[in-house]
C-alpha cells in the first residue's frame, strides 16, 4: 500500500511538473491566454490596420470621406479609449467578477463590435463598432495580463520569459490580422475586412472556452469585493456618466474634432487620481506604497514612448500611403501590410530577448535601465525618418520603413513586456489589476497622444516633427538613467 502511494505521489508530481513547463518551459496554462490573445490582438490589428484608410478614403472607393486631421485624431483617440477602458475592467475585475471572468466576458464584447462595423454602414456603424471594441478590447488587456501574473510564484525567475512569449501570442495576431484584413480590403472591400476581423475573434473566444476551466484559482479571485449595498449606487453612476457623455456629444462639445483632446484630458484625470486613491489607500503598506511611487517615473518613460510608437497607426499610414515605395517586382502591396512588419521583428526577437533575460537572471538589467533605452532607442527611431524627410511620392524605399521598424520593435522590447511585468511585481495586493490597468493608462496617454500630435506632421516639412520628437524621447530616456538609484530604492528590491 505504501509503495502504491509512493508510486502515485510519483506521477501526481510529474504531471506537476509537465504543467509547470509544458509550454516552452513555462506553464502549460500559458496557452490558454496565449491563445485569445493572439485571436484578439488578430481582430484588433487587423481592423486597425484599415482603419484609417477607412475613414479618410473617398465614398467612391468606399471609405467615410473624412478630413485626414481628423481621421487621425479619431484613430488615436479611439487607440486611447481601449487603454483607458482597461480601468474599467480592472475595477469590476477586482471588485465584482475577478480578472478571468471579466476577460470572458471582454472577449464576447469584442467581437460584437467588429461585427457592428461589418454589418453596419457609414458613421452610425463605426461609432457602435469602435465603443463596442474599445470597452472589450480594454476589459481583456489588463485582466490577460493579470491573469498571466498569477500562474508565476513571486520569486519566480521565468517571469519576464513568460511574459515575453505571452508577448509572441500578440505578435502572431498583429502580424496575421493587417495582412488577411488588408487582402480582404483590396479583395472585397473594407465591411469584409472588418467581418474577418470578426471571425478572427469568434475563434479565439471558441478556443478560451474551451481551456479556461484549467486556470488558477487565483485568476477567478476577487481581490477587493465590493459590498452588495453599494452596487445600487456604482450602477447609478455608470448610467450618469453615460448619459453625460450622450449630452455632451449632442450638444457638439465633444465631437470628432477634437476627441483626441478629450481622451487625453480625461486620461491624465484618472491616470492622477488612480495614483491618489492607490497611495492613500489604507490596505496598502508602506513597502507597496513606497513601489507605487517607484513605478511613477517608469509611467511617465512609458507615456513619451507610446506616444511616438503608435504612430505607426496614424502619421506611418499617411506616410506610407503616399511616400513609400510599395512596388516589389510590380506588385503593389496594400498599405495595411506595413502595419506586419513589426509583429514579424517581435516574434523573431521575443524569442531572443526572452532567452537572453533568462540567461542572465539576476544579472539582467534592472527595469529602469530597460525603461531608459527604451526610450532613447525609439527616439533614435525618428531621428532615422530624417534621411527621407520631404521626399517625393514613393521615394522612400520599403526597405528603409523596414530598418526603422527593426529599431521600433527594439524599443518596443526593452518597454512594453518588460513594463507588464514590472507591474504585476509593483503591485499591492488589493491593487492587483488596477495597477496593470495603471500601466495601460500611460499606454492609452501615449496612444491619444500620438493621434493629436498627428496635426502637426506636414508631408512637406517633415524634418520638425521627427527631430523634435526623437529628440524629446532621448532626453526622457537619459533622464531616467540618471535616476536609477533613487528609483531602484523606491521599489524596494523589485529590479
Amino acid at each position: 500500500m505504501g509503495a502504491a502511494t509512493a508510486e502515485d505521489d510519483s506521477a501526481v508530481t510529474a504531471a506537476h511538473d509537465r504543467r509547470d513547463h509544458g509550454f516552452f518551459g513555462q506553464p502549460f496554462d500559458l496557452v490558454h491566454i496565449f491563445f485569445v490573445e493572439m485571436w484578439e490582438r488578430f481582430s484588433f490589428y487587423g481592423m486597425q490596420g484599415i482603419l484609417l484608410l477607412y475613414m479618410f478614403h473617398s465614398l467612391e472607393k468606399g471609405g467615410l470621406g473624412m478630413p485626414e486631421a481628423t481621421a487621425t485624431g479619431i484613430v488615436g483617440a479611439y487607440g486611447g479609449a481601449v487603454y483607458l477602458s482597461t480601468i474599467l475592467g480592472a475595477w469590476v475585475a477586482d471588485r465584482l467578477l475577478g480578472s478571468e471572468r471579466v476577460l470572458f466576458f471582454s472577449a464576447i464584447v469584442i467581437m460584437c463590435g467588429h461585427i457592428g462595423l461589418a454589418v453596419l454602414p457609414g458613421f452610425w456603424g463605426l461609432g457602435v463598432g469602435l465603443i463596442l471594441v474599445a470597452v472589450g478590447s480594454g476589459g481583456l488587456k489588463a485582466n490577460a495580463t493579470s491573469v498571466v501574473g498569477t500562474l508565476y510564484a513571486p520569486a519566480d525567475t521565468r517571469r519576464d520569459a513568460g511574459f515575453s512569449l505571452f508577448y509572441l501570442g500578440i505578435n502572431l495576431g498583429a502580424l496575421l490580422g493587417p495582412i488577411l484584413t488588408g487582402w480582404a480590403m483590396v479583395t472585397w472591400g473594407f465591411h469584409a475586412g472588418f467581418a474577418l476581423a470578426a471571425i478572427g475573434m469568434a475563434a479565439g473566444l471558441i478556443q478560451y472556452s474551451i481551456g479556461r476551466k484549467n486556470l488558477p484559482d487565483d485568476a477567478r479571485v476577487i481581490p477587493n469585493p465590493l459590498p452588495a449595498g453599494r452596487r445600487i449606487i456604482m450602477i447609478g453612476i455608470a448610467v450618469a456618466a453615460i448619459v453625460l457623455i450622450i449630452v455632451l456629444v449632442l450638444a457638439g462639445v465633444i465631437k470628432a474634432k477634437n476627441l483626441a483632446d478629450v481622451v487625453i484630458l480625461v486620461t491624465l484625470a484618472a491616470a492622477i487620481a488612480y495614483f491618489a486613491v492607490i497611495l492613500t489607500s489604507k490596505r496598502i503598506d508602506g513597502d507597496e506604497r513606497s513601489r507605487v511611487f517607484g513605478f511613477i517615473p517608469l509611467f511617465i518613460v512609458s507615456v513619451g514612448f507610446w506616444s511616438l510608437y503608435q504612430q505607426q497607426f496614424t502619421v506611418l499610414t499617411l506616410y506610407s500611403d503616399s511616400q513609400l515605395n510599395r512596388d516589389i517586382f510590380g506588385w503593389i502591396m496594400p498599405v495595411p501590410f506595413v502595419q506586419s512588419i513589426n509583429p514579424i521583428f517581435i516574434i523573431i526577437l521575443s524569442g531572443v530577448f526572452a532567452a537572453l533575460w533568462t540567461k542572465l537572471g539576476s544579472r539582467q538589467p534592472s527595469t529602469p535601465v530597460k525603461f531608459g533605452l527604451g526610450s532613447i532607442v525609439m527616439g533614435i527611431a525618428f531621428l532615422l525618418f530624417l534621411p527621407f524627410a520631404n521626399g517625393a511620392d514613393n521615394s522612400t524605399p520599403l526597405l528603409a520603413i523596414v530598418g526603422i521598424l527593426l529599431v521600433f520593435t527594439i524599443a518596443e522590447l526593452l518597454i512594453s513586456p518588460v513594463g507588464l511585468s514590472v507591474t504585476t511585481k509593483l503591485a499591492p495586493k488589493a491593487f492587483h489589476t488596477q495597477m496593470v490597468a495603471l500601466f495601460f493608462l500611460s499606454v492609452a496617454l501615449g496612444t491619444a497622444i500620438a493621434g493629436w500630435l498627428a496635426q502637426f506632421y506636414n508631408a512637406k516639412d517633415q524634418v520638425p516633427y521627427f527631430s523634435v520628437l526623437g529628440i524629446i524621447a532621448i532626453v526622457l530616456g537619459s533622464a531616467l538613467l540618471l535616476s536609477i538609484k533613487p528609483v531602484l530604492k523606491l521599489m524596494r528590491g523589485v529590479r
